[in-house]
């Protein structure tokens, strides 16, 4: 199975702090607009409303990844590769104030893996 969103070792470690500080129930969310600085946030599910526009690409480090609608149209022919950076985080999200920044990086899928996406319904 072709994962649309994977996460780096150090990403998976900063998840896990966040969890150590806000509890297990976490999600990430990339929606692209200005204010969030185009990555991908991480929130409490208090915090945002998962709308009936959002795509679900999967989970990292048990956390469920969504991304707008729009920003799926752009970035389906991708691989979403959630790292972490020196940095502020976004101002929305919960790694602010740690010194880390989730950062989003990408690849194009292969030939076979965008077939495999393609059989399996899932582009």
């Amino acid at each position: 199975m072709v994962d649309r969103v994977i996460a780096t070792p150090a990403t998976l470690e900063l998840i896990q702090y966040l969890k150590q500080q806000y509890g297990p129930a976490l999600l990430f969310h990339q929606s692209g607009g200005c204010c969030d600085n185009s990555a991908a946030n991480c929130y409490l599910p208090t915090d945002l409303t998962i709308g009936p526009h959002d795509v679900y690409l999967g989970d990292i480090g048990g956390v469920p990844f969504y991304i707008s609608a729009s920003q799926y149209e752009y970035w389906k022919h991708t691989q979403l590769i959630i790292d972490v950076i020196d940095g502020q985080g976004g101002t929305f999200s919960l790694e602010g104030g740690t010194g880390k920044a989730f950062h989003t990086r990408s690849r194009l899928f292969t030939d076979d893996e965008w077939a495999e996406l393609q059989r399996e319904g899932r582009v």
